[in-house]
Parts: C-alpha cells; sequence; structure tokens
C-alpha cells in the first residue's frame, strides 16, 4: 500500500511550514496515523512529533452545456499534517 499520495504545496500550508514547522500530504485512504509517521520517517529521514488527519467527501459539482445539465463529484480524499520535532525540515523543491 502507497501511504503517501503526494504533498501539499499552498499558500497556507506553506506559512505552517515556516512557523510551526507542519508539512501537509494526501495520504492513502486506508493509511493509520501509524502508517503515515513511518513513511513520513523514512521518506524524509526527519523525525515525527505528530500526525493529524482530516477525511474530506467529493463535493457535488454541475455545470451547464448544450446538451444539458451535467453533474457529477469530486474525488474524495485523506489529508494529513504532519508536525516534525524541532530542527528537522522537509524540502519539497530538492528534487527540482
Amino acid at each position: 500500500m502507497d501511504i503517501l499520495i503526494k504533498p501539499i504545496v499552498t499558500e497556507k500550508m506553506t506559512e505552517q511550514s515556516e512557523k510551526f514547522n507542519r508539512f501537509g500530504f494526501v495520504v492513502n485512504r486506508r493509511a493509520t496515523k501509524i502508517d503515515i509517521k513511518a513513511a513520513v520517517e523514512s521518506m524524509y529521514n526527519v523525525k515525527v512529533a505528530s500526525v493529524n488527519t482530516m477525511n474530506y467527501q467529493g463535493k457535488k459539482k454541475s455545470r451547464f452545456t448544450k446538451a444539458g445539465a451535467i453533474e457529477g463529484r469530486t474525488a474524495s480524499f485523506k489529508k494529513a499534517i504532519v508536525t516534525l520535532v524541532e530542527g528537522d525540515n522537509i524540502d519539497f523543491y530538492s528534487n527540482i
């Protein structure tokens, strides 16, 4: 099971990482906090202090076209906010 799907790189998460040493990830829906902690520690070689998770349900979306109204849903996902111990840091841009 692939735990970490992608990092969340937004203005809000960048501010959180600078102020509170917290980093966000979109993770597998079945992953537990213990799984997420182990995956982050092994992938980025850091020490994790805590993990907070949130489950997001997909939103209903609709648009109007020539053929009529089309309705659908966005994908549901799970988000994890990982707090690192003091002194550790993750650089998402090092591989670019």
